[in-house]
């Protein structure tokens, strides 16, 4: 009876009918991604680097800003010094492809790279030996920095005698570049731009012959590495603001050149891909080998919030990148198109003898011109009558101000204006991401906290 009951309940369609229904129904065919669309921009070559110039050629003199206007930039971009600098930042990269931190032994050390690491341990000294006052939990930045790097300016002249430069004029031109490679003293921040000061100090090294070719791995993986290192230290001591307003957006709030540098040790490695920067054991793991890994790392231990998605975009896109050749690519043109054809950027770079400007780049006014100038527009007010040597200037003695300007002192700086805004030198004050996951760790919290919808 179940057998009838069901034959008798089964609607039978005639074969013209399913035939019908089978072309109205569309066909099911498994989704297609969108190929990728491959960047039309060209990957950056690397120049070849020149050799060190002849020191009888060489005429000493202290560094200053030579790039005043967009016509002072595009005779930078066609110079040979813009490809000095591209042969010698790709060249470092180039240098440690496919290579751990491990891969330089203590023994291929020459005696000028143990000098740099030398100096650079007295470097982490003099923080631990000037330690932040207190604040109230404020997370800007600790004006004890000042006092740290007035330190670091005071041992350069010895640092440099013991790598071997003994002419006082050069001494006082690398000084120059060292001084800038820790932040900017007045507005007690850090950034990109002093990250490449520290890599063109090594560059002037190089120019003079103290610094070879077969020291480059060592100059990153260890050198570099080192910097690195007593940098943390430097921004978690002092709370460091980044330089610039860029915030989460950019790549990084404070450096670049570990992402190039370490996507060039991971060019081709047999398991770590760029994925893998989302997986904490790979990130512990890989840390203390890989530039890269370890960037990361930090990064997320110094955010308020977990995931790198929300505190770090453009890395969380980039970790989709299908291996680390692409991975590199991205970060040379980025380097060329962010860092070295940026205006912003470039206006505050230093030229000497050693890094030379372009002919016809225009002349930065000598800082006393511009006092001068400053004082006669402010005649009678209070802060025009302060003694200079008592402040620091806010434009760090590197901002070229036309025309009628504003003076005034505040917290012991002496601030120099257009009228009508605050100006590039102070830029807008950014809370040091670094000094908020300090305070929430001493207010006894030491797990970053979510987002409520993550």
């Amino acid at each position: 009876m179940t057998s009838h009951a069901t034959s008798q309940n089964t609607t039978h369609l005639p074969t013209g009918n399913l035939e019908s229904l089978r072309n109205r129904i569309p066909k099911l065919e498994p989704r297609r991604r969108k190929p990728q669309q491959s960047n039309p921009l060209p990957v950056p070559e690397t120049p070849t680097l020149p050799p060190p110039p002849h020191l009888s050629t060489i005429s000493f003199t202290v560094p200053r800003r030579r790039i005043l206007s967009q016509e002072d930039h595009e005779l930078f971009l066609a110079s040979p010094t813009y490809s000095l600098i591209l042969a010698w930042v790709f060249g470092l990269s180039e240098s440690v492809r496919d290579k751990p931190i491990s891969a330089v032994k203590d023994a291929d050390l020459s005696q000028p790279v143990r000098a740099l690491l030398a100096i650079l341990d007295e470097v982490e000294t003099l923080c631990r030996e000037s330690p932040p006052h207190d604040q109230g939990g404020s997370r800007f930045g600790n004006k004890t920095f000042r006092i740290f790097l007035d330190k670091v300016k005071g041992r350069a002249p010895e640092w440099h005698a013991r790598l071997g430069v003994e002419d006082a004029g050069a001494v006082a031109e690398l000084s120059v570049y060292l001084d800038h490679s820790f932040g900017n003293r007045a507005r007690i921040d850090y950034g990109s731009g002093h990250e490449l000061n520290f890599v063109v100090w090594l560059l002037c090294l190089y120019q003079l012959s103290l610094l070879h070719k077969p020291d480059f791995p060592a100059l990153v993986l260890r050198v570099f590495a080192r910097y690195l290192e007593v940098m943390r230290l430097v921004q978690s001591s002092y709370y460091l603001e980044p330089a610039g307003s860029h915030g989460v957006w950019g790549l990084d709030d404070y450096q670049f050149l570990p992402f190039l540098f370490g996507a060039s040790q991971l060019l081709h490695h047999p398991f770590i891909t760029p994925l893998s920067i989302h997986q904490q054991l790979t990130l512990e793991e890989g840390a203390a080998e890989y530039l890269y890994l370890g960037q990361v790392l930090f990064v997320n231990g110094t955010k308020t919030v977990s995931g790198l998605r929300w505190h770090s975009p453009m890395l969380d896109d980039i970790s989709s990148a299908k291996g680390w050749v692409k991975v590199e690519a991205g970060m040379r043109r980025m380097f060329v198109a962010e860092v070295l054809r940026k205006l912003p950027v470039m206006q505050h770079f230093l030229f000497g003898s050693l890094i030379p400007a372009a002919p016809g780049m225009s002349e930065s006014p000598p800082r006393n011109a511009r006092q001068d100038g400053a004082k006669d527009t402010q005649q009678g007010s209070e802060g025009a009558k302060a003694d200079n040597a008592n402040y620091n200037v806010c434009d760090d003695d590197e901002e070229d101000l036309d025309g009628e300007v504003d003076v005034f002192d505040k917290d012991g700086v002496r601030h120099v204006h257009q009228p009508g805004g605050w100006g590039d030198c102070c830029g807008i004050k950014v809370p040091s991401s670094i000094g908020a996951a300090q305070e929430m760790q001493k207010r006894g919290s030491s797990q970053l906290r979510r987002i409520p919808f993550d």
